[in-house]
């Protein structure tokens, strides 16, 4: 059974304002009899006071609000008013302004016990807006509140399934995963979360240690490695510089000449000339 309900209208004339009445069907009355006795009287009121009540009825919300009216505490027409100019009854008719914009708010820094038994502090930052005014205010007694809370249980949840490397390499992954669990959650509360970044990690000091020790070790290793990769290609290559020596006598006395240049670059006072026994072995046949 449908109820009617009285809207008031207004028309501007030559003669100044007039007021209209009109009968509609609301898919979402239920006031009663008597509710709608106390809706009558307060209508009436209106009109006696008329036009100081004018300043009690018309409301204004701004571009990026929204108004959701009860009416002896239920929601009119199930859908939030806004923006501009909007007509509540002074007695019967209560309102909640509902902002729609994007709001951020920091996550404090949690203790979590990793999945390989390591403790780490995370704190991160989670951007959200009011997707649905009416389930906003209709579902959950502080919206924003409860985000909050949802916010840090599910970082503490999310980051417990993962192992230390996965917290410091997969960043991102772990922020979506983050998002599209805080949005599941806040669906039925009007809420949409836009992102979730992880801000900061931090490790305990002995780890950091720990940690900075065995970096510093695998560099290590690798620098002798490469080092012994550089000696074994040496000498490979000083074998085959000597095979190509051996063959021709010419060619040694030529580096010996070089390595006498070379020295004397270096303004020597005493110069070391080698001399070859195949030179002496003739003077010493001669004798």
């Amino acid at each position: 059974k449908k109820c009617l309900m009285i809207k008031v209208l207004f028309s501007f004339t030559r003669h100044g304002v007039r007021l209209l009445f009109s009968l509609s069907d609301d898919s979402s009355a239920g006031l009663g009899c008597c509710g709608w006795l106390l809706v009558l009287f307060s209508l009436l009121i209106t009109l006696l006071t008329f036009p100081v009540s004018i300043f009690m009825c018309i409301k204004i919300v701004q571009e990026y609000e929204r108004a959701v009216i009860f009416r002896l505490g239920r929601i009119i027409d199930k859908k939030a008013k806004g923006p501009g100019i909007f007509f509540v009854l002074p007695c019967t008719d209560s309102f909640v302004k509902v902002d729609l914009r994007t709001v951020s708010f920091n996550i404090p820094p949690q203790e979590i016990l990793t999945k390989d038994s390591v403790t780490v502090s995370v704190d991160g930052v989670v951007y959200f807006r009011v997707e649905c005014p009416v389930s906003s205010v209709a579902n959950v007694s502080n919206a924003d509140s409860s985000t909050r809370l949802l916010a840090q249980t599910t970082l503490r949840n999310v980051l417990g399934t993962k192992n230390l490397a996965e917290l410091l390499s997969d960043r991102e992954g772990i922020s979506h995963s983050m998002q599209a669990t805080l949005d599941d959650a806040t669906n039925h509360w009007g809420i949409k979360v836009e992102r979730v970044e992880i801000k900061d990690v931090k490790l305990p000091q002995q780890l950091q240690r720990a940690m900075a020790a065995e970096a510093e070790a695998s560099r290590e290793a690798r620098a002798k490695v490469i080092a012994a990769e550089g000696e074994m290609n040496a000498s490979r290559a000083l074998k085959e510089a000597s095979l190509i020596i051996s063959e021709s006598p010419a060619a040694l006395q030529l580096r010996y000449l070089q390595t006498l240049s070379h020295i004397a670059a270096e303004n020597n006072s005493t110069v070391i000339f080698p001399l070859p026994i195949e030179l002496l072995q003739q003077f010493l046949q001669r004798k």
